[in-house]
């Protein structure tokens, strides 16, 4: 099934949350299927049409008043109806005191109730950011990804073809690491992708011949980011002569990944190229291609312009 479950959900984002376990702890094992959470004001009022039970239910100040100023009997009626649409689990923002036919039909009824002293508002859009991160379809890349001149940069290739070199090049120039060897890369609102790295071996890089340095601590903490938008691929091969590399550009040649068309380079590697300085090149044209200046077309549209007057 997919979705997460709440025991992973509290584990990964007690800290950040400040969540707190108050009843319920034998449903952990339940799942969040949506990234969204929901505030089950009107299902407490006892309108249940629409209600969305798959989200985690959080209860700020106007829940909470709510459940305490009903009768007791009605309030544990609406408390055992919203549980038994089965939904993840609750959060009570703000450090209310939740009702005691809460606390016990979470208990009885086996529905995670958790407590933080968030604010509800910021409680609910960190906890969205968190399930959307998840929730993402997501890919893992071999390969370098850099920020240069602002433009992300995923470089790939066969292993040996020298990409954390030139990833290192540029480093040393001042641009910035995103990820080395594995690059996960998230489709983000169904519209662009994100790069990152493993959390565990962030800022690292695999370079033959030294072994494993540390960026961030040789170069400085300007010299790495968490992540970056994915805005164009970049092929590294060895130079094969009977090949015929693209030498005008005016169709730009595209790569899918995860639904999602992206400019793609294939760039040959020999001694005495100088694959930093053309990285850079392509980062900056590509700039330029953004904001609509496409240096192959414009001058191939001036040549015609000549043709015709002659």
């Amino acid at each position: 099934m997919r979705g997460i479950k709440v025991e992973t959900f509290y584990e990964i984002t007690k800290e950040r949350l400040r969540l707190r376990l108050i009843a319920g702890k034998k449903g952990l094992k339940r799942r969040i299927t949506v990234p969204e959470l929901n505030r089950p004001g009107l299902a407490f009022a006892g309108y249940f049409d629409y209600f969305a039970s798959r989200r985690p239910q959080v209860l700020g100040l106007v829940e909470i008043n709510y459940l305490h100023g009903m009768d007791p009997d009605l309030r544990r009626k609406r408390i055992r109806q919203l549980l038994r649409h089965r939904v993840p689990c609750i959060i009570v923002a703000r450090n209310y005191r939740p009702p005691p036919e809460l606390l016990e039909e979470s208990e009885k009824q086996n529905v995670p109730l958790f407590r933080t002293p968030m604010v509800t508002m910021a409680l609910i859009n960190r906890a969205t950011i968190f399930l959307e991160d998840e929730f993402s379809p997501s890919i893992s890349i071999g390969g370098d990804f850099l920020e240069v001149f602002g433009v992300g940069i995923l470089i790939c290739g066969t292993s040996g073809v020298g990409k954390s070199e030139c990833a290192l090049g540029l480093i040393k120039r001042g641009h910035r690491l995103v990820a080395d060897d594995v690059v996960k890369v998230q489709l983000r609102e169904g519209q662009y992708l994100i790069g990152s790295g493993a959390e565990i071996v962030k800022h690292h890089m695999e370079i033959r011949g030294l072994g494993i340095i540390n960026v961030q601590d040789l170069f400085g903490a300007t010299c790495v980011k968490e992540s970056q938008e994915v805005e164009l691929v970049v092929t590294l091969e060895e130079w094969d002569s009977s090949k015929e590399y693209e030498r005008l550009g005016l169709e730009d040649e595209m790569i899918e990944i995860l639904g999602q068309r992206l400019p793609h380079l294939i760039i040959p590697v020999r001694p005495g190229r100088d694959v930093v300085l053309l990285l850079e090149t392509a980062a900056l044209n590509q700039r330029l291609k953004r904001m609509g200046k496409h240096a192959a077309r414009a001058l191939d549209r001036d040549l015609i312009e000549v043709m015709k007057k002659g």
